[in-house]
């Protein structure tokens, strides 16, 4: 490899893809859809940092091709013997290495490609199914803190999930109406269960949150986006579900996380 091409890689495989990354993050945050991916009290900072990353990308570009790794000094080394043992090292790692860079760049360029290529999605309800098992405690406490305080008519679903889990006196929300949005994920016969994919920073830490509806089986798709207004039961053992007055199928919403 010529020095102008490993020059040409080194510069792709850095300010390169960063600014195409950068571009994708920007038109992301233009259009609203960078909530898909983070939560919206990042994403003037993911802007920020975009704006950033391309300003340094314009100022590389105007440096000679290799400038951006001479440092301007001799490190004084003695020069290696070619023919002595450190020199045949030296041979047999070149190839390691270009195949390392060659693979880490094939990688790279695949991955920023493809989020050029595909549109954004949220995450999806079989995501969601198969994180059933995790826990949907999302605070601890709710009910010593928002029992006869907070106006439970803000509570998103996961919210109520979490009062559902660790209510220590459920009776003292039954009757309480509510109006929620979520998919349909499955539940015990005669329920859906209402799930949102409810995140802290980003989609890594997105966790589902679920709250048992009564309904007859086979009513929903597992996925399907769904408003229940109803009222929530406490059952004869403590157990907490939401019996609807009305479900009203929609289309998935813009934000389709709660945070």
């Amino acid at each position: 490899m010529s020095d102008r091409t490993r020059s040409l890689v080194n510069r792709w495989l850095g300010v390169g893809l960063a600014s195409v990354i950068a571009v994708v993050t920007l038109g992301l945050g233009l259009t609203g859809r960078l909530n898909l991916y983070i939560s919206p009290d990042t994403v003037w900072f993911a802007c920020i940092s975009a704006v950033i990353t391309l300003a340094i990308a314009v100022w590389t570009c105007t440096l000679p091709l290799g400038a951006e790794g001479d440092h301007g000094h001799d490190h004084g080394h003695a020069p290696v013997d070619d023919g002595g043992e450190a020199g045949a090292d030296a041979g047999a790692r070149r190839p390691l290495a270009t195949a390392a860079v060659v693979s880490g760049g094939v990688i790279a360029t695949g991955t920023v490609v493809a989020a050029l290529l595909l549109p954004p999605a949220s995450l999806s309800a079989e995501l969601a199914m198969s994180r059933a098992g995790e826990a949907t405690v999302l605070f601890d406490g709710a009910d010593t803190v928002a029992l006869g305080v907070a106006d439970t008519t803000t509570f998103g679903v996961g919210e109520w999930a979490s009062v559902f889990a660790t209510a220590t006196r459920p009776e003292a929300y039954d009757g309480a109406t509510v109006t929620l949005t979520g998919f349909v994920t499955p539940a015990e016969a005669g329920e859906v269960n209402l799930t949102r994919m409810v995140i802290t920073h980003c989609v890594i830490d997105a966790r589902p949150a679920s709250v048992p509806v009564a309904a007859a089986d086979g009513d929903y798709a597992a996925g399907d986006w769904i408003e229940v207004t109803g009222t929530v039961r406490a059952d004869a053992d403590g157990t907490l579900r939401i019996e609807p007055t009305e479900v009203v199928a929609i289309d998935e919403p813009k934000d389709p996380y709660e945070y």
